[in-house]
């Protein structure tokens, strides 16, 4: 209750409008301030990187599937560089950008890459991944950053997966991966992004340890603590650095540590920085129950940015769990005035398509 007396003091609401504002959610009802115009609510819409990920060019060499063949046919191939123009011609009236780091660079051009390795879940996979202190990679994000202007779109965000190990106990891997994140918030600089995500996984698992019995009878989790430890450590490092380059470091509920509503809220608060903040997902999380409630648990440290998102890992025989309608109430209910970004994930249509039926009920709920 702490916290919601503190948002409420923030947001300069009283008493009296708490019960108001908190049960938009529960009881569905409509913001009692002035519609949102249909232009209005387009800003607010983010494109994502992910939905059409399979139509991006590969490398030179690299084998696809026929399923990833028949989407290039149908949508076309685009690479970054095309990315800004296509999503204003895919999704009319939007011009906000949610960079993934994935599809960074000129996949004809091996002088940005580097050759790293990747474990997950006791595998070792061999990777390319984009360097951004190449002398060629810089060229190629003056390139991205004059398209971004050309079209008059706004990279708001960038979805980050290159900087590794923020919560390892192993310093000198950590150290690495915040050396990492650093390279790319000069990037996010470059592009103009507001905010960008780093994960807090865990080398080698995306699956936190659970507590044991203390002597005393009662669970502990001594791994948890110093992995949160470190998390919080390397977090605050980049607050810090965010802060002198104009972009917020930010957390996703994007597994690992952060699957977890808990664990975030406890990085939020040891960190306490202005510029490391919440992104949460509408998906991403441990089990159906934190679809909603974990996302109001973030929604106090959530001002820029978030993804919305449909995924049928939440559908059952006896229900679906996936509610965009719900999600968005909760973002009304906390006064969320950010982006919100279209990352379908799996369903029964293909991702472009689904990130377009994605877009209609975030506009609807809004």
């Amino acid at each position: 209750m702490n916290d919601r007396r503190e948002f409420l003091k923030k947001t300069g609401l009283g008493v009296a409008a708490a019960g108001a504002l908190f049960s938009t959610e529960i009881s569905g009802q409509e913001s009692v301030s002035r519609p949102l115009t249909e232009k209005e609510k387009l800003s607010r819409i983010a494109s994502c990187c992910w939905p059409p990920r399979q139509i991006f060019k590969t490398f030179p060499g690299r084998r696809t599937s026929p399923e990833v063949e028949a989407l290039k046919k149908k949508y076309g191939e685009i690479t970054m560089l095309d990315f800004p123009q296509w999503t204003k011609d895919t999704y009319p009236g939007v011009y906000h950008l949610d960079l993934w780091s994935d599809v960074f660079g000129d996949v004809t051009d091996l002088s940005q890459y580097q050759e790293i390795k990747i474990e997950r879940d006791g595998r070792t996979f061999t990777n390319y991944r984009w360097d951004p202190s190449r002398p060629s990679s810089r060229k190629w994000v003056d390139k991205l950053a004059a398209n971004i202007q050309k079209t008059g779109t706004i990279c708001q965000h960038i979805s980050n997966n290159a900087p590794q190990n923020l919560a390892d106990p192993n310093d000198e891997l950590r150290n690495e991966g915040i050396r990492v994140a650093k390279m790319w918030m000069d990037v996010a600089s470059v592009l103009g992004a507001k905010t960008m995500r780093a994960n807090t996984g865990v080398r080698g698992t995306r699956i936190m340890p659970e507590a044991t019995a203390h002597e005393t009878g009662y669970p502990k989790n001594d791994k948890l603590s110093l992995y949160l430890s470190k998390c919080i450590d390397s977090f605050r490092q980049l607050a810090e650095y965010g802060e002198k380059v104009g972009v917020k470091i930010t957390i996703e509920n994007h597994w690992g540590l952060c699957a977890n509503p808990m664990n975030i809220r406890i990085i939020m608060d040891e960190v306490n920085h202005p510029y490391c903040e919440c992104t949460p997902d509408f998906c991403n999380w441990e089990n159906e129950y934190h679809l909603f409630s974990g996302l109001a648990a973030v929604m106090p440290y959530t001002h820029t940015h978030v993804h919305a998102k449909y995924w049928d890992r939440w559908k059952t025989p006896e229900k679906d769990w996936n509610d965009v309608h719900r999600a968005v109430r909760i973002l009304n209910a906390y006064r969320f005035k950010g982006t919100i970004a279209l990352e379908y994930e799996h369903g029964p249509v293909d991702g472009i398509e689904g990130s377009k039926q994605l877009m209609k009920a975030v506009l609807e709920a809004l």
